[in-house]
């Protein structure tokens, strides 16, 4: 393979999917997309990608293929449907999962991939749509050294950095780790807004305090303004926090303030799962 030539291969054209293929578009590789839903096709089209009929096709017709889907269900279904990737010849393919799964599931699934000949990262990524917009994510990435050195630059198309963690499945532990913080920072967040407006703060002062403190952030600084504009619109739901913080339950996050969050998030999902992460201000 050309690795400044991939013919590449896009699963997966959610809300991150479609800006994350973008990027790989803008950089010059050709690529082919499938997604369940074929009208989400037509935006890649318009952008010079060319659409599959399905995963197999992509797959004949690519070398690097990339999944990007919500969870361990949608993977499954990806991998092992009666027309997924293990149906086919996927000899000396690379396979990223960009997905935020759990981090057992990637090692069985690199397991058959590497026993079918293939390849097989986990390289999810931190950050949400602005950041895919801007090609300022963060790859998280598990699987061989060799691999994900073949196929860096590609991954820098759309993220400002790639980290190598390690074997298989740290990748995606690292992600989850990753996003149990976010849950406690976002859960922070949105307690102290509700206790300083008890004591007559006002929140915009608050919020400009500290953000020009150690404590300011991107972050914070986003989802703060989305609270005080009361700004639910989903960058990244509360329905795929809760998830993030589920699968890091079971695979044996146990320690207070994950084990708060996780509940408090759990609690909300029903109601505001759809809003924005930031939303659970409205349960506090």
């Amino acid at each position: 393979m050309n690795t400044t030539k991939f013919k590449v291969g896009w699963i997966g054209l959610g809300k991150m999917g479609i800006p994350m293929a973008k990027q790989i578009l803008k950089a010059g590789y050709p690529l082919r997309v499938y997604n369940r839903s074929s009208e989400k096709n037509k935006k890649l089209e318009t952008e010079g990608a060319t659409t599959a009929e399905n995963i197999r096709e992509l797959i004949k017709e690519t070398e690097v293929i990339f999944i990007m889907v919500s969870d361990n269900k949608a993977v499954r279904e990806v991998f092992e449907h009666e027309n997924g990737i293990f149906s086919t010849e996927i000899a000396n393919k690379i396979f990223i999962n960009s997905s935020t799964i759990a981090p057992e599931l990637s090692v069985e699934i690199s397991e058959k991939i590497e026993n079918m000949g293939g390849f097989y990262l986990d390289a999810p990524v931190s950050g949400s749509v602005k950041q895919a917009e801007e090609m300022t994510l963060v790859s998280i990435v598990g699987g061989s050294q060799k691999i994900f050195e073949k196929t860096e630059a590609l991954l820098k198309t759309y993220s400002k950095k790639a980290v190598y963690v390690g074997e298989n499945g740290v990748g995606n532990s690292a992600k989850l780790a990753v996003n149990t913080y976010l849950g406690i920072v976002t859960q922070g967040l949105a307690e102290i807004i509700q206790f300083a407006k008890t004591k007559n703060v006002n929140t915009e002062d608050l919020l400009e305090i500290i953000n020009n403190s150690a404590l300011g952030s991107t972050f914070v600084k986003i989802k703060g303004e989305a609270a005080i504009k009361e700004n639910y619109e989903a960058a990244f739901t509360l329905a795929h926090l809760t998830k993030d913080l589920r699968l890091a339950k079971e695979s044996g996050f146990d320690k207070p303030l994950g084990n708060t969050t996780y509940k408090t998030f759990s609690d909300a999902e029903v109601a505001l799962g759809e809003e924005d992460v930031i939303s659970i201000i409205k349960k506090l």
